[in-house]
């Protein structure tokens, strides 16, 4: 099937419609590369002409500290506070050191309708990838944000190195559990520099108020000039503690979601990231550096054919 009927298929939000398309998108076959533009293109299309608006959601934190747990509550919550939003969730997991596919802890947690046409729910394995995300994650939410209100994406864990989720998403929340070290601990681990706002999560544990408060102190420190305005919130996914407040917070994200043009602009960090994975600091030198091959690569407009422009350029310029 060609990209233009699966993005087609894809506009009833049917999971196994949006499935083959995400399918497409994870494709890193230079022959598909003209399947995945096709689509991307035809969805893009069809967004702007009724006026699409999507928000990207980033759910990040250290391993342990319940994201997945939260995630399925707040999803959930989100469409039971309103029954017209419609959500698209990327989580991506570790990856099998013997198959290299996702260990699919996250499906265990969140499990959907066959028949469920508001709420999609996808994993993705991380590959050997820093960053948080996966490779083709770029992609697959760009197609997503043209078919949902909200994609929320949920990374592999966050430390100093796990900084893509804030070039990808509008919003990033960082979810922590209690017992996670002082608020010194926080700024070495580098993780209070990164999010827009905070969700301690597991509060009906013992230990929680005290990070709450140590995450405040962190705050003031790392953050002097906008720490009083970081919303920091206290919520138990086991529980539902917060998770009303939390939902209703995502939901009024909405108004201040992007258009397509938007998201599809933010192409340009996510193609640096496969010029370094595919021609390491050379390519990346010769992006940065050579104003014709630059200009030869436009990802917006794009993807797959400003790669195959970019390998066509390194291959001329090595010949």
């Amino acid at each position: 099937m060609d990209g233009a009927a699966l993005a087609r298929a894809a506009l009833t939000r049917k999971p196994h419609a949006v499935a083959r398309l995400i399918s497409c998108m994870e494709d890193t076959r230079v022959s598909r590369a003209p399947a995945r533009d096709e689509a991307i293109a035809t969805l893009e299309a069809e967004a702007a002409a009724r006026d699409h608006r999507s928000t990207v959601v980033g759910i990040t934190g250290t391993p342990g500290s319940g994201k997945s747990s939260l995630v399925s509550a707040t999803t959930r919550e989100m469409l039971r506070q309103d029954a017209d939003a419609t959500i698209a969730v990327v989580a991506i997991d570790p990856s099998s050191q013997v198959t290299k596919g996702a260990l699919l802890g996250d499906r265990m947690r969140m499990r959907t309708a066959v028949d469920e046409t508001r709420l999609f729910f996808r994993s993705q394995a991380s590959v050997t990838a820093l960053g948080g995300l996966a490779p083709p994650t770029y992609l697959v939410v760009r197609a997503l944000a043209t078919l949902y209100d909200y994609v929320i994406v949920e990374t592999v864990g966050i430390g100093q190195s796990e900084a893509d989720i804030k070039h990808l998403a509008d919003t990033v929340y960082l979810v922590m559990a209690p017992g996670g070290g002082d608020e010194v601990q926080m700024i070495k681990a580098g993780i209070v520099e990164i999010p827009d706002a905070f969700v301690v999560n597991k509060a009906d544990t013992p230990g929680a108020s005290a990070t709450y408060h140590q995450l405040r102190g962190a705050l003031w420190l790392a953050r002097p000039l906008d720490s009083e305005s970081v919303s920091v919130l206290l919520a138990s996914a086991r529980r539902g503690d917060g998770i009303a407040d939390l939902a209703g917070t995502i939901l009024g994200l909405r108004a201040q979601g992007s258009a397509q043009e938007g998201i599809a602009e933010r192409a340009g960090h996510f193609f640096e990231l496969w010029v370094r994975d595919e021609w390491g600091r050379q390519g990346v030198r010769a992006l940065r550096a050579d104003p014709l091959l630059a200009s030869s690569c436009d990802p917006v407009a794009g993807f797959g054919a400003a790669q195959q422009a970019f390998n066509d350029g390194m291959r001329s310029r090595l010949s």
